[in-house]
C-alpha cells in the first residue's frame, strides 16, 4: 500500500472527506444491514484507518434530537475533538448550528482545539432544516431567508474574531450578534485561520459561499446542476474578488463492487428495505424548509422518495459501480471544478479501507495522467451517466 504522505503530494489534488458516524442509524434512512459503528471506539477506528489510506478530512454531524433514524446523537465538536486526539494528520469538520451556538463560544472554543491540534479542526456552518428540533430546545424558528441571514453573520464574526489585530480586537454591529473590542488570545495556528465551510442550493446559500466561506457544499445532482451551481457561486463570488477563492465539495454515498451490477443491486436493496417512515417525516420537513427559499430551491427542494433514503442526495452523484467507474466520475467531477469530495458508506468497518486503497489510487494515477482538468474531454467520456 502507498503510504497516504506520498499519495498526497500533488498539491493540485483532489481531496477526499467522509461522513463520521457520530449519531445513530448508520448513512442511509434503511432498514438493510449496516455494519457501521457511532460510538467513540469505532469511530476512533475509522479515523485512524482513513488517515492511513489517504482522507485528509472527516465531517461530524450536529442532531439535538431524534430524527432521521438517528435515534441517538453524540454532540459534534467534542466528537471532533476526540477524533482529533487520537490522530495524527486527518483534519476534521465540525458541524455548528446557529442558535444553539454562539460566535464567541465557537470561536473561542475552536481556537483551542486548533491550539491543541496543531491547526486540524474546521467548521461547517449548517443553517437548519429541522423546525421541530429547535422548538424542542427552546430556540426561534426564523423563515428560510433569515436562518442564513443569521449564519452569514455568525461567519463574519468567526473570520473577525479570529483574525483581528490584537491591539484593536474584533467590532461587529449586526441584527444577530455584536462584539465591541473583543480579543481573542489565543489566536488560532491555522492561517488565516480554521476553514470554514457551509453549503446549500438557495440563493441565499450561494451568496454566503461567495462572501463568507471558504468552502462551499453540494448535494449530489446531474451534470448541469453541478454546472450550474459551481458556476453560479463564482459569478456572486467575483463581486467580492473571491472567484478563485471559494472552494467546491460534493456528498456522494459510495458503493463499490466487483461488477456494476452487484453495486447497483446494493443500491436497490438500500433503497427496497428504506424506513418509509422516517424518510417521509424527514421528506415533509426538508422540502418544506426548502420551499420556503426564495428561489423554492432549497436543499432537497426537489428529491425523490428514494434520493433522500441517503444523507444529502448522495446517490445521485453516482458513485456506485466498479472502482475504475468511480475513479472515472470522480475525476469528471474534478473537471467541473469540486475540490473535495464528501463520501459516506454502508459498511464503515470495511469500505473505508477499501476505498482508500482500491479507489484513491486510481484517482491519483488518472490525476498524473493530466486528468481532471479538461471538462469537455472528460464529460464526452463519463458524463452521460449525470444526466437526466
Amino acid at each position: 500500500m502507498v503510504d497516504a504522505s506520498t499519495l498526497n503530494s500533488d498539491p493540485h489534488r483532489l481531496l477526499f472527506a467522509y461522513w463520521v458516524p457520530n449519531v445513530s442509524g448508520g448513512l442511509v434512512v434503511s432498514k438493510i444491514p449496516q455494519n457501521t459503528g457511532w460510538d467513540l471506539k469505532s469511530n476512533v477506528r475509522y479515523a485512524r484507518t482513513a488517515e492511513s489510506v489517504g482522507f485528509e478530512y472527516a465531517l461530524t454531524q450536529i442532531r439535538f434530537t431524534a430524527s432521521y433514524s438517528a435515534a441517538s446523537q453524540h454532540e459534534s465538536v467534542s466528537f471532533s475533538q476526540a477524533l482529533l486526539h487520537h490522530t495524527e494528520k486527518l483534519k476534521v469538520i465540525a458541524a455548528i448550528l446557529p442558535g444553539p451556538w454562539n460566535p464567541a463560544v465557537v470561536a473561542k472554543q475552536v481556537a483551542s482545539i486548533d491550539n491543541y491540534t496543531d491547526g486540524r479542526i474546521a467548521v461547517n456552518i449548517v443553517s437548519g432544516w429541522n423546525k421541530s428540533e429547535f422548538h424542542a430546545i427552546g430556540e426561534w424558528w426564523l423563515d428560510h431567508a433569515e436562518r442564513y441571514r443569521r449564519s452569514y453573520e455568525f461567519m463574519k464574526c468567526l473570520r473577525g474574531i479570529w483574525t483581528a489585530p490584537e491591539d484593536e480586537g474584533f467590532t461587529f454591529a449586526g441584527d444577530f450578534y455584536r462584539f465591541r473590542n473583543y480579543k481573542l488570545s489565543p489566536k488560532p495556528i491555522a492561517s488565516p485561520h480554521p476553514e470554514i465551510f457551509q453549503g446549500g442550493n438557495s440563493d441565499d446559500a450561494k451568496n454566503n459561499g461567495a462572501e463568507v466561506s471558504d468552502w462551499y457544499f453540494m448535494n449530489g445532482m446531474d451534470l448541469e446542476g453541478f454546472q450550474t451551481q459551481i458556476a453560479d457561486v463564482k459569478k456572486r463570488a467575483k463581486k467580492f474578488g473571491r472567484e478563485n477563492v471559494v472552494k467546491f465539495a460534493v456528498n456522494a454515498f459510495v458503493i463499490v463492487r466487483d461488477t456494476e451490477e452487484e453495486a447497483i443491486r446494493t443500491l436497490q436493496e438500500i433503497q427496497g428495505k428504506a424506513d418509509v417512515e422516517a424518510v417521509e417525516a424527514f421528506k415533509k420537513e426538508v422540502q418544506n424548509a426548502g420551499a420556503s427559499s426564495s428561489n423554492k430551491q432549497g436543499m432537497w427542494a426537489t428529491s425523490t422518495f428514494n434520493d433522500l433514503v441517503q444523507y444529502n442526495d448522495g446517490f445521485k452523484t453516482k458513485l456506485i459501480g466498479t472502482k475504475e467507474q468511480v475513479a472515472e466520475r470522480i475525476v469528471l467531477l474534478k473537471s467541473l471544478g469540486v475540490n473535495l469530495v464528501l463520501t459516506g458508506f454502508l459498511d464503515y468497518e470495511e469500505e473505508v479501507e477499501a476505498f482508500g486503497k482500491n479507489v484513491i489510487p486510481l484517482v491519483r494515477e488518472l490525476e498524473k495522467q493530466g486528468r481532471g482538468k479538461d471538462e469537455v474531454f472528460e464529460i464526452e467520456r463519463t458524463g452521460d451517466v449525470y444526466r437526466k
